[in-house]
């Protein structure tokens, strides 16, 4: 039996019964049957949100967006910051979709000029022709940034041999079973022109607008979270770092559940009052953990100091232009036989 954490947790809109689930382009609503024992045989049951988006929800409930840092409990754990050549903050490996292979970082350069794609290429020990070592990666991804070992990460760059990835350790999504559709619909009035003219029509925002909406009632809303132990196992680090990844991603999801589920302005879930989560440590508890194994791994962890790189319009250019001009030296420089 693999050895997992699993948690399941019902939820309720903040206010009211309707809620709207994300929405897929060219799909809309993301709807599929479910089978039961009663007689019924399937009831219609939609996905609320998506694995890749609790993904970033699970990364927000550690990142502080109105100072751009990480929470307090994440501040001895290194990470990538971007800066523009102002030294101004841009974005961050906790906060970028591709998390250690966002394009921004990739492209962005070191203090010392280093290219971040050699750098990369340079601490994971990567060669052409050459298998990739899924310990040393997971061990150098570690020293970067430990939240991309919760989360996963696929460096799909041809400049790095191999194409290192890891796969999601912590994996959510919330389902609502039950479902029935709720439709309404509203105008946008326009007080000031209160018809359309050739001049000044709807695309430029003038005139009185109808609308219709699409939102959902269910019978259970329920939020599905799953710690894949035996992946955090297989990355090869030492007892105390492997525990350390198993409790960020503990303390992701407790987070999130604390702070609420506002998915969006007419999304906003939590959990039903009185809901216990069993086996799943209070906040307090993984503080108190993920402090002391900070304390203990610091070296581990870049003594965790952010990595800084720099990334502005002409990076990329410029690093591409340095990688050709050194192919034609290279040729150029090669010996007759």
């Amino acid at each position: 039996m693999p050895n997992r954490h699993i948690f399941r947790v019902a939820l309720e809109p903040v206010a009211g019964t309707r809620f709207q689930p994300t929405g897929f382009p060219d799909l809309g609503t993301g709807t599929f049957k479910k089978p039961t024992s009663g007689p019924e045989k399937w009831i219609e049951c939609i996905l609320v949100e998506s694995e890749q988006s609790m993904a970033n929800h699970l990364e927000s409930a550690a990142w502080d967006h109105g100072t751009d840092q990480p929470v307090p409990e994440f501040a001895g754990l290194p990470y990538v910051r971007v800066v523009d050549d102002k030294g101004e903050y841009l974005t961050s490996s906790r906060t970028e979709a591709h998390r250690l292979s966002s394009a921004f970082i990739r492209a962005g350069k070191l203090s010392d000029g280093t290219l971040m794609t050699a750098h990369l290429k340079s601490v994971f020990n990567l060669r052409a022709e050459k298998p990739l070592s899924a310990s040393d990666i997971a061990k150098a991804v570690f020293a970067l940034d430990p939240a991309c070992l919760v989360h996963g990460v696929f460096f799909a760059d041809k400049d790095l041999p191999g194409q290192p990835k890891i796969t999601r350790a912590l994996t959510s999504f919330i389902e609502a079973e039950d479902v029935q559709r709720a439709d309404y619909g509203g105008v946008k009035k326009d007080h000031v022109t209160h018809g359309n003219t050739d001049e000044r029509g709807s695309d430029e925002g003038y005139g009185s607008i109808p609308y219709h909406r699409t939102m959902w009632t269910a019978r259970t809303i329920t939020a599905s979270f799953v710690i894949d132990l035996d992946q955090i196992r297989s990355y090869g680090l030492d007892e105390k770092a492997t525990r350390l990844i198993e409790v960020l991603a503990l303390y992701e999801v407790r987070a999130l559940l604390e702070q609420g589920l506002r998915l969006r302005t007419m999304c906003d879930l939590t959990p039903i009052e009185g809901t216990d989560i069993p086996n799943l440590p209070s906040s307090a508890e993984l503080t108190v953990e993920i402090a002391k194994l900070t304390r203990e791994l610091s070296a581990d962890l870049s003594n965790g100091n952010a990595l800084t790189v720099t990334w502005t319009e002409g990076t990329k250019a410029a690093g591409k232009k340095a990688a050709k001009a050194a192919e034609v030296a290279a040729d150029t420089n090669v010996d007759p036989l």
